[in-house]
């Protein structure tokens, strides 16, 4: 394995600092103190899709597009389920337009990936895939635009991560997922609305799943599988994920899919669409997605079905949307954009 040259110190502590702020703000707010924490952070662009199962509103929220977005925790020291060292990355060379003859990433494809499962390409060389296109079912294009080609590989539109290779991603080149974002409003015994002591506006709850492979919170949601409608996706992974429907009997999973059936049917708010800030990212392999809120305003969908966590969850639970808990890849600036759209607690 070569060994990754992590150059100045300062910015190792810097890089690192960054994954701390979250967790700093958490443990602050749980004592009671106050904090004020100064992050530089650009925000990706919203778009509009269209669907015939579900309608999507616009939001009045303005952001920079999407080529601008932060690129942190795509440079994570250690690769997540390896002990890969990531060659660290500071902010000035992550772009591809930046000469840097002394770039030495490791290359790394997870074991899993390499055994090639269905949903796993196969390695470049072996097949010609056509990549920016519509390629026999896989949607290889990207919410960025036209990426580069170097050597028949992708190069991630972010710029460099210190990994080459798919890592835990099957796809080269963008890997599209779909986050449904399922909320409602905590109330009290009397079914009246519950509002932040702070911040006076009424407090917004998701559905939200612990990942197995790491332990954060995070959406619950999935890899879009060649030629399914994003729309389709956004059911079936709440369904999956939070209810657990695969392992419950066919009657019982028929009626789960038909109550939030009418909640995704409804109008939907389009938080996001775009490249992921994700851990898994490499040079030549990356996340994209398009995240959307189903709410649940009345309390009698979604709120009444007994959450369940499915084969990719430890835990599901009903979470209170706030700044100071700390999400999996950039979940934290989607619920941000939730919270703003609903006029609820932040």
């Amino acid at each position: 394995m070569r060994v990754p040259n992590y150059g100045n110190t300062g910015m190792v502590h810097l890089v690192l600092g960054r994954y701390c702020i979250g967790r700093i703000r958490l443990a602050l707010t749980l004592i009671g103190l106050p904090y004020s924490v100064c992050t530089l952070e650009v925000r990706p662009a919203i778009s509009t899709i269209s669907s015939s199962c579900f309608n999507l509103s616009t939001t009045s929220v303005w952001t920079m597009p999407s080529h601008a977005a932060p690129h942190v925790k795509s440079r994570c020291p250690e690769y997540p389920g390896s002990k890969i060292k990531r060659f660290l990355v500071p902010d000035d060379k992550m772009g591809w337009s930046q000469s840097w003859p002394q770039y030495n990433p490791v290359s790394h494809t997870d074991p899993l990936v390499e055994k090639k499962p269905v949903w796993a390409d196969p390695d470049i060389g072996s097949f010609s895939p056509k990549f920016n296109a519509e390629d026999a079912g896989v949607d290889r294009t990207s919410f960025d635009g036209s990426y580069k080609m170097e050597k028949g590989k992708p190069l991630n539109p972010h710029g460099r991560t210190g990994v080459t290779g798919r890592g835990l991603l099957g796809r080269w080149g963008p890997n599209h997922a779909a986050d449904p974002i399922v909320t409602r409003w905590k109330i009290d015994a009397k079914k009246a609305k519950i509002s932040h002591p702070v911040s006076k506006r009424p407090i917004l709850q998701f559905v939200s799943i612990k990942r197995k492979d790491c332990g954060e919170w995070a959406i619950p949601g999935g890899m879009v599988d060649a030629g399914e409608q994003v729309s389709l996706t956004l059911q079936r992974e709440f369904s999956e994920e939070a209810l657990n429907s695969l392992t419950v009997p066919a009657p019982e999973r028929a009626k789960i899919n038909e109550r939030i059936g009418k909640l995704f049917k409804s109008a939907g708010f389009q938080v996001y669409k775009g490249y992921v800030d994700d851990p898994r990212n490499t040079d030549n392999a990356w996340m994209e997605t398009v995240a959307v809120n189903f709410h649940d305003e009345s309390g009698n969908s979604v709120s009444e079905l007994p959450l369940q966590a499915g084969d990719d969850a430890g835990q599901v639970q009903w979470v209170d949307v706030d700044s100071s808990v700390p999400l999996y890849a950039n979940h934290s600036h989607f619920m941000e954009l939730v919270a703003k759209e609903r006029k609820a607690h932040w």
